[in-house]
């Protein structure tokens, strides 16, 4: 097995961006010396490189993600012609819809939000974008799972689950079942497995040329659902995810 080398300087500026980018709000340099483990002298050089690529910006009395990061990010939707294809797909489903739509991609067992068309009327949302789910509790997650065979989500999910509310499966086993299921129809659905009173619509898109698997997803209230509203989503999260296999 070849040994996996380490640039210092490089761990160091992500262990940087990783603390700013979890945190609500500006953090002190001092804070971030604790959090890290850096001398302040070492911190203070590599703060001053960071700003002046725009990664990091001074906000107040500390520092927050910059600019420049955000756009280099934006670079890998753009890479594959996903935005595009989402914002057209995704335009058509909210004014059919009016609800929210979301692309994520699978991070190993964590689906990442990297795209969004929020609808014309506010919804609760937990998807912003570059946060990232366990891939197992919500539809996102199971339409890309459902997308590997059995085997690969053994290897990658323990056999008990993390369980984000009292709905969310916690057995690998029930998992494997519902995997299957959704292979058959097309179709991922959860209730209430991530955010109580949201239900949450997915299909999986496919893989793009750059090798990242991609869904689709929309996420509505509870109370704005009935038979025949839940009928019609369906069939258009899937209509859109065709649209975007499609594109790619």
């Amino acid at each position: 097995m070849e040994k996996a080398y380490d640039v210092p300087a490089l761990r160091r500026a992500s262990d940087i961006l990783d603390a700013l980018a979890a945190a609500a709000k500006p953090v002190r340099a001092a804070t971030l010396a604790e959090q890290i483990g850096l001398s302040r002298s070492t911190l203070y050089l590599m703060l001053e490189t960071l700003a002046r690529m725009q990664w990091i910006e001074k906000r107040d009395d500390g520092y927050v993600v910059g600019v420049g990061l955000f756009e280099l990010g934006n670079a890998y939707v753009r890479h594959d012609a996903l935005q595009a294809a989402f914002r057209e797909g995704a335009g058509a489903f909210i004014n059919k819809h009016n609800e929210v739509v979301q692309l994520a991609v699978l991070d190993g067992v964590h689906v990442v939000y990297v795209a969004r068309e929020d609808a014309h009327r506010p919804v609760r949302l937990v998807s912003d974008l570059g946060s990232r789910l366990p891939a197992h509790c919500c539809a996102l997650g199971k339409a890309l799972l459902a997308g590997l065979a059995d085997e690969t989500v053994i290897e990658r999910l323990p056999e008990r689950l993390e369980a984000v509310t009292p709905r969310t499966i916690t057995r690998r086993a029930a998992l494997l079942r519902e995997l299957a299921a959704i292979r058959t129809s097309g179709l991922a659905v959860e209730r209430e497995e991530v955010a109580e009173g949201l239900a949450c619509f997915a299909a999986y898109v496919g893989m793009t040329p750059a090798g990242k698997r991609v869904a689709v997803s929309t996420s509505v209230p509870l109370g704005r659902l009935d038979a025949k509203r839940e009928k019609q989503i369906c069939i258009g999260i899937v209509q859109l995810a065709a649209h975007l296999r499609g594109a790619l």
